[in-house]
């Protein structure tokens, strides 16, 4: 004889139901994003776009039972006057981009640029005409050089807002959190360690003064870590064998940024990632765009944080990223200008 149950009623009320598309939902990073985005409660209108490949990927998700619904486009005409990519843009709030080539071995970000930079500027272009409302944010690499080439496109097109555009920097936090807990013997989802400048090798600065065991480390242990987040990308391309780069982490770092935009846009305050953006920082230098921590809020950038008091190390560090950095920003804009 079966005990009796009682009924129980649930309620599966959103609050602050978000559009997000992913463009390359496809890809090694596109799948794995897709799928953290699709355990978002706070996504409820899921679009995957891809040139092929995105209606399996959300056919598959859509069988999740998580309070979203999720659909696959790819270029083909939808219609006599639209096709998938202006569908999966339509009316979205948030856009993230990780379409574009994976690096390789021996590859650097920039030697990503000649192919990367037009499909970011096809994808720019699409979301300006669809979503000039929508956050931007831009994980294809190089993203010293994309963000740029977005932000010319949205100014282009008449529709360009520096507090919707952020380079996705998330994964260097995320880095450094773990590494740095290693080396500590602590928890890593307790770390926490700001990194500023941009999102390439030397460029990539963690501050790693403002942290409580700066002094604990000895020079060696210091100037290691500080390699090991500059160039942790290609500990895991080196680890792949010339099968893949970072995907897996990435995919991470992507959909807690993400998150972090949504709930800005939600009210929540006091949220804070540090990111690559419109920045006031170095503009006298001829450095437009920088990654600092951010506030996050309904309007997007809320406010840019200085980068605040650094040691005689970390100042040498910025000095050097301002120089490259600067001719990333350039290559970008250059590219967008020349067509």
């Amino acid at each position: 004889m079966f005990s009796r149950i009682a009924k129980r009623s649930f309620s599966s009320t959103v609050i602050n139901p978000y559009k997000v598309t992913v463009l390359g939902a496809n890809g090694g990073i596109g799948q794995p994003l897709s799928l953290l985005l699709k355990l978002n409660d706070k996504v409820t209108d899921l679009r995957l776009y891809d040139l092929r490949g995105a209606k399996g990927v959300a056919a598959d998700l859509s069988h999740i039972p998580t309070n979203s619904t999720v659909k696959g486009f790819t270029p083909d005409k939808v219609d006599s006057v639209s096709n998938g990519l202006s569908h999966a843009l339509e009316g979205t709030d948030v856009v993230i981009i990780p379409a574009g080539v994976p690096r390789k071995p021996g590859m650097t970000r920039d030697d990503l640029f000649a192919i990367n930079a037009g499909i970011v500027r096809d994808l720019a272009s699409a979301a300006a005409e669809n979503a000039p409302n929508a956050a931007i944010l831009v994980i294809s690499n190089p993203v010293n050089s994309t963000v740029p080439i977005v932000a010319e496109v949205f100014k282009q097109k008449g529709v360009y807002n520096p507090k919707k555009l952020f380079g996705v920097t998330t994964l260097d936090v995320i880095r450094s959190s773990r590494f740095i807990s290693e080396i500590v013997n602590t928890d890593p989802t307790t770390e926490k360690v700001d990194v500023v400048g941009g999102h390439s090798g030397i460029t990539i600065i963690p501050l790693l003064s403002k942290t409580k065991y700066y002094k604990s480390l000895s020079d060696e242990q210091r100037e290691q870590l500080i390699h090991r987040i500059q160039f942790g990308g290609d500990e895991v391309v080196k680890a792949k064998d010339g099968a893949g780069s970072a995907t897996l982490s990435m995919a991470r770092a992507g959909a807690r940024f993400a998150d972090s935009v949504l709930r800005g846009f939600a009210g929540e305050k006091n949220v804070i990632e540090p990111t690559f953006v419109d920045s006031p920082l170095f503009k006298s230098e001829g450095i437009e765009f920088f990654a600092s921590p951010v506030t996050l809020g309904t309007n997007g950038v809320e406010q840019i944080h200085e980068v605040g008091n650094l040691s005689a190390e970390e100042q040498q560090m910025l000095e050097t990223c301002k120089e490259t950095l600067k001719k990333n920003i350039e290559k970008g804009v250059a590219f967008v200008s020349k067509k």
